[in-house]
């Protein structure tokens, strides 16, 4: 297959993929796993918060927040897996 060059969309799609995939598997573990390491290992997230903010354009204002992404050990695995099977099938 020839070596062609992906698109920006390419990789926010196999990207956002992954993560739902990722995100899928952790919580189904979270519920079947007993206690333990494994289960400690393989749930572990960290979720970066940002926010609230207010943005005041004298018209109209808002505020946003807070906004935040839970990113687990399995959410990247799953990126991994979206990005090799893409890279399988494109």
């Amino acid at each position: 297959m020839a070596n062609v060059p992906r698109r920006p969309g390419f990789y926010l799609g196999v990207l956002s993929a992954g993560f739902v995939l990722g995100g899928f598997l952790s919580a189904l573990l979270e519920r079947v796993l007993p206690a333990g390491a494994p289960k400690e290992v393989l749930t572990l997230a960290v979720t970066p918060k940002v926010g609230p903010f207010t943005v005041d354009l004298l018209v109209v204002w808002f505020t946003v927040g807070p906004i935040g992404v839970r990113v687990s050990v399995l959410a990247v695995v799953g990126v991994v897996l979206a990005y090799l099977l893409a890279r399988s099938l494109f």
